[in-house]
């Protein structure tokens, strides 16, 4: 299997981006990928997308997205797996590089929420239609009773799900692509709206449209695309129990821990050899939950890690330092390759007021559903 670097990155704002289509903002970012690695085509394309049919009415995006990009007949097609539908691009891409199938592909994501959908609908088709959906209940619900498991096991509080909100704002607020670029205090958390008791408004992250896209590569060809080449050494992928009421304890992610399991056995490191996270906090209780289902914290230990600096830039393990979903943005399809963005440009050292100290090691975490699937990769600057 060959080693495999990511050359170039790029990505549109994530937002209510009313001015473009979803080719649009895929072109956006896959072009801004390219011209980053100075490349003129591409081997091949996958597109993580959730569900480009019910928010815009158009699937097919393989080749619609090949074509506007100038990319016509290249092998390209559309990935999805909920909100993983990012991340498990990535790993297809990372895949079809390493195998020696091709040279030079893109990993890219896509959605656009904002123009129309019930988004509430849209998303609980990704859960489990039978025993969740069909009964009425939400994502918010989801990851309430997810919360309130966690808090009865742990002692976890709302104050402590609320400094994750915290923390990820202060780190959004510097992050110029992020869809709020505000600080917001405790109090102004946890006296927002309830939307899913204990969770409540600025517990939950945004409705949002955007793009992300990475190009990948061989190693021993890195150097014909960029000075600075960040190697992935490890790729994890897991599934979990679709219903949260079939798991055997609804405040562990198994899906995060296999797929985390499997991807520190590929790079051969440890959890304790990163530098910098950025992890799925489609809910600030989430972000709790991966931190434990990553070995970074103890198990139960979650709870306090944002409270007490652990997770915050200058901390021991920064995570989210894009701003993570809650102040960056959740555009679904995209998010898994825009928390791969983030770690490429840290491992860089180009992201500006919000770079961790030598980084060196990073990973990313991306989820989908209620952590029914769970793609996870590691990262290394060359």
């Amino acid at each position: 299997m060959r080693e495999v670097a990511i050359v170039g990155a790029g990505m549109t704002r994530f937002g209510e981006i009313w001015q473009s289509s979803l080719r649009d903002l895929f072109v956006e970012a896959a072009t801004e990928a390219m011209r980053n690695a100075s490349a003129d085509h591409l081997d091949a394309m996958y597109v993580g997308n959730m569900s480009g049919g019910q928010f815009v009415g158009q699937e097919h995006l393989g080749p619609l997205m090949a074509d506007h990009l100038g990319m016509a007949g290249i092998p390209a097609a559309r990935v999805e797996s909920a909100c993983a539908s990012g991340g498990v691009a990535l790993r297809l891409a990372f895949m079809e590089v390493a195998s020696g199938m091709s040279d030079l592909v893109l990993a890219a994501g896509v959605e656009k929420m904002n123009d129309g959908a019930d988004v509430t609908a849209v998303l609980a088709s990704a859960a489990d239609q039978e025993a969740e959906a069909y009964h009425g209940i939400t994502f918010p619900g989801l990851y309430a009773m997810i919360a309130r498991a966690h808090m009865e096991a742990y002692g976890t509080t709302e104050e402590d799900m609320a400094a994750v909100s915290v923390k990820n704002h202060r780190h959004g607020a510097l992050n110029p692509k992020a869809q709020f670029r505000r600080e917001v205090t405790l109090e102004e958390v946890m006296n927002s709206s309830l939307v899913a008791a204990p969770l409540r408004l600025l517990h939950c992250s945004p409705v949002s449209d955007g793009a992300a896209a990475v190009l990948l590569c061989p190693l021993e060809r890195a150097k014909e695309f960029t000075d600075r080449p960040v190697k992935i050494i490890g790729s994890g992928l897991a599934t979990g129990s679709m219903a949260l009421a079939d798991r055997n304890e609804p405040a562990f992610l198994d899906s995060v821990s296999l797929s985390a399991g499997r991807a520190y056995k590929m790079a051969g490191i440890k959890p304790s050899d990163i530098d910098v996270v950025e992890v799925h906090d489609c809910f600030s209780i989430a972000e709790i939950c991966c931190l434990e289902a990553l070995c970074l914290v103890e198990r139960g230990k979650g709870g306090e890690a944002a409270r007490s600096g652990l997770t915050a830039l200058g901390g021991k393990v920064p995570v989210n330092t894009s701003g993570g979903l809650k102040s960056k943005g959740h555009p679904v399809g995209a998010t898994g390759v825009a928390q791969a963005i983030e770690i490429f440009e840290q491992l860089r050292g180009e992201s500006g007021d919000r770079q961790v100290a030598d980084a060196s090691i990073g990973l990313a975490q991306n989820m989908g559903g209620s952590g029914a699937s769970s793609a996870v990769h590691i990262f290394q600057r060359v």
